[in-house]
């Protein structure tokens, strides 16, 4: 009995003593597994930390995910066009606004037609061409040009004749052989014939034929040809070959759109603040970075009843000829700046930045943050803000472009890093 109670205490001992020594073992190896994962956490912190210390210098992005601070040094600040001055104020011209239509100037048209009937025989230009002035555009076949032609002949020969005459009466005269009344009947005979020669002559040249030579040297039937008076864009063609042509038929349009006119509409309430010579800017939603400068050169004398508006006629000038007729055309009249001065900047220092307009202010040297602000009026250049910039504040105010590149250059850097 006693050996029993022995054997069954060993057992028990031994049974104790393994669940003893697994207990032991799993806690050492749970220990060492957060041993692990604590190194592995404290790795991750640590490569973090260097990614951020040894990331973009340019631009990052603050704690509430706005966007941060451009850094460029002085030198490429420079390089880049970027320009730094303290925000001023200043008093702010006002401005009238206004839309119109772009018209031809009716200064600069020309209506082509002959000068003479003819029928067409060749086209030498058709629509949308750029001519110069005196080009031929077109060449007529006109019977009423040979009739001149041959006046102008018979006149030469006229005047030939009577010069022979008046010579020969003088040499007579001379030699007391004809009487002196017969040398005043020469003369006069030869002034009539230089009057007769210079009419047949300035019919050729009103015409725009050069003056022929001898008879008989070109045996060629004469071609009129029908010119432009003026250099421009053909805008109407109406020639066609085998037609016949005259003085009141426009075979051509032809206008010169360096210069062309812009039809507005002025209120009734703001003809005290308008007058002719006052200057305008204008811009077309085809190139809306491209600012036209004119002057109105008419006002009209009467109101409409239904608009209670006033037209008023801008001459532009078309480098370029960017501004087509018939389009349409916002203009801003600027007024004297007599109002209290307000907090400006340039209309370049202003950048869409996230939905937002925002200056870059610079809040070192070689430091700069995109600030939020609200503007207000815009004239000669020049933007009201309201809010998010105060005066004496250093803003960029040439090359914020430039600044908002390398923003949007450090976010795509920032992407491609996350998709990697």
């Amino acid at each position: 009995m006693n050996k029993k109670v022995i054997i069954f205490g060993i057992i028990l001992a031994a049974a104790l003593g393994g669940g003893f020594l697994y207990r032991s073992m799993q806690s050492q190896t749970g220990s060492s597994e957060q041993a692990e994962h604590a190194q592995e956490n404290a790795e991750g912190h640590e490569e973090g930390a260097e990614h951020n210390e040894h990331g973009d210098a340019h631009e990052g992005h603050d704690e509430h995910g706005e966007t941060g601070i451009v850094r460029m040094t002085g030198e490429m600040q420079k390089q880049n066009g970027v320009a730094v001055a303290p925000a001023m104020k200043q008093s702010l011209a006002g401005v009238i606004s206004a839309t119109g239509k772009v018209e031809t100037n009716a200064d600069r048209i020309a209506h082509v037609s002959p000068p003479i009937s003819g029928k067409i025989v060749a086209v030498r230009a058709s629509l949308g061409d750029s001519v110069a002035a005196g080009q031929t555009l077109v060449t007529l076949d006109s019977v009423e040009l040979g009739e001149a032609l041959n006046r102008y002949h018979q006149s030469k020969t006229r005047l030939a004749l009577a010069q022979s005459n008046m010579e020969r009466v003088r040499s007579l005269v001379e030699k007391k052989i004809a009487a002196r009344k017969d040398i005043y009947q020469a003369e006069t005979e030869f002034k009539m014939a230089q009057s007769e020669l210079h009419t047949d002559t300035e019919r050729l040249s009103l015409y725009g034929v050069a003056l022929p030579g001898r008879r008989g040297e070109n045996q060629r039937r004469p071609l009129l040809p029908v010119r432009s008076p003026i250099g421009g864009i053909i805008t109407e063609k109406h020639a066609i070959v085998g037609e016949l042509s005259d003085p009141t038929k426009s075979l051509y349009t032809v206008a010169d759109l360096s210069s062309v006119w812009l039809q507005i509409d002025i209120n009734e309430k703001d003809l005290a603040k308008v007058h002719k010579g006052q200057s305008a800017i204008v811009t077309v939603s085809a190139f809306p970075d491209s600012k036209l400068k004119g002057r109105i050169t008419y006002i009209a004398d009467l109101v409409d009843q239904a608009t209670r508006t006033v037209k008023a006629r801008i001459e532009v000038a078309n480098p370029g000829r960017r501004l087509k007729p018939e389009m349409f055309a916002t203009v801003e009249l600027t007024l004297a700046a007599d109002a209290p001065a307000v907090l400006v900047v340039p209309e370049e220092a202003l950048q869409d930045l996230d939905g937002k307009k925002v200056v870059f202010v610079a809040e070192h040297d070689d430091e700069f943050v995109p600030r939020p602000v609200e503007i207000g009026r815009t004239a000669g250049g020049m933007v009201e803000i309201i809010s998010g910039l105060h005066e004496g504040e250093r803003y960029a105010f040439k090359g914020a472009f430039i600044l908002k590149s390398e923003i949007k250059k450090g976010e795509m850097t920032d992407e491609h890093g996350h998709g990697e």
